[in-house]
């Protein structure tokens, strides 16, 4: 008598056999580089020697103290105002204007919206480096136009203006993902429940507020991991633009990393720059995930 298979179907291992070769391509190109990376932390190399000196923890130590990874990592904290909090809040402010109620031309709007998302962040970088250009870029020849040439800056050569700036481009490329994520969490909410509200007397913010938000609780959990990660990993928009200038005013972890290795031949403390900024983004993906499961649980 022949014996029953456990599962229905293919066997497991078949299953694993068509897994295979995606899982090897995410261990070689992900999983490797990502431990011979925390590895190298402990060394000091300038990546091409053969002998590695061995420096324990030397590195981590030095990271506390070096001025230039915590105004990096100061940045990339500002950036999360740019790239997380402003953009969802536009989101929102899109989703409810265009997911409520029919609109002429709702194609046209999503898509021109999310545009920015799908462009490459090189393409970005250059042409709002020419937006921000203090000669003839668009944005000072549009204020000499209407006549406020008095507000004209040099907008990526300014200490105080060149972070805001930068910023802003964050900005314009996250909030397009957003909305679309918030339209999307929109679909399933009942109209029934905006009818009664209606019949309540609650005005359109007081529905947002009590019907729209505790609905999009899953969206908005992916957005501020997805918007948060962006903001500290940020390098292309960066590079292109300031190259971290002027002075350090723009300087991020992802182009302090790039500098110490490819610049300053220090790859060990570039090693332990990524490894730091690793942890950070796994810990405060964590914190978000933990607390939007306990906010469900207690709904």
């Amino acid at each position: 008598m022949k014996s029953q298979r456990r599962w229905p179907g293919e066997s497991r291992f078949h299953g694993w056999l068509y897994l295979f070769p995606g899982l090897l391509i995410y261990l070689v190109f992900v999983f490797y580089p990502i431990i011979e990376t925390f590895r190298t932390s402990f060394y000091k190399w300038d990546g091409f020697s053969r002998e590695r000196v061995f420096v324990n923890f030397h590195n981590y130590i030095s990271l506390v103290t070096d001025a230039q990874f915590l105004k990096a990592l100061l940045n990339n904290l500002v950036f999360i105002i740019f790239y997380s909090i402003i953009p969802i809040l536009l989101g929102l402010l899109l989703a409810s204007l265009l997911g409520r109620k029919p609109l002429p031309g709702m194609t046209f709007f999503r898509t021109g919206l999310f545009l920015p998302q799908i462009l490459s962040m090189v393409v970005v970088g250059v042409t709002w480096r020419w937006i921000f250009n203090p000669n003839f870029g668009l944005l000072n020849v549009g204020l000499r136009a209407i006549g406020l040439g008095a507000f004209t800056r040099a907008w990526l050569g300014d200490f105080q203006l060149a972070l805001p700036s930068v910023g802003a481009v964050g900005t314009w490329v996250q909030y397009g993902f957003c909305m679309v994520l918030f339209l999307a969490g929109m679909q399933r909410i009942p109209n029934d429940q905006y009818e009664a509200a209606e019949l309540d007397g609650a005005n359109e913010f007081r529905q947002l507020l009590h019907i729209t938000l505790p609905s999009l609780r899953a969206e908005l959990g992916v957005a501020l991991i997805t918007t948060i990660i962006a903001a500290l990993r940020v390098f292309d928009l960066v590079y292109v633009t300031t190259r971290g200038g002027p002075g350090d005013s723009t300087l991020v972890t992802g182009f302090l990393v790039y500098r110490s290795a490819f610049q300053q031949n220090q790859l060990g403390y570039a090693s332990t720059v990524a490894t730091v900024m690793t942890l950070l983004i796994f810990g405060i993906s964590l914190i978000i995930l933990r607390f939007q499961s306990r906010d469900g649980e207690g709904v």
